[in-house]
């Protein structure tokens, strides 16, 4: 997810803070739009996703 987090902030030229808001639009319209897999979709973005502060890019 730090990954995601650091192309969506260079190539996008977003903050963290808005990479991660994108990141949470992506992950809640894939869940509408897939409801099957709406568990497996919280399961890959929560195991990848930032845990603490400390996680965070800042």
């Amino acid at each position: 997810m730090k990954e995601l987090i650091e192309q969506l902030m260079k190539e996008g030229k977003m903050t963290e803070k808005q990479a991660l808001e994108s990141i949470r639009i992506i992950k809640d319209f894939a869940k509408r739009k897939f409801p099957v897999f709406g568990g497996a979709v919280d399961k890959l973005f929560d195991k990848y996703a930032p845990k603490t502060e400390d996680d965070f890019l800042d």
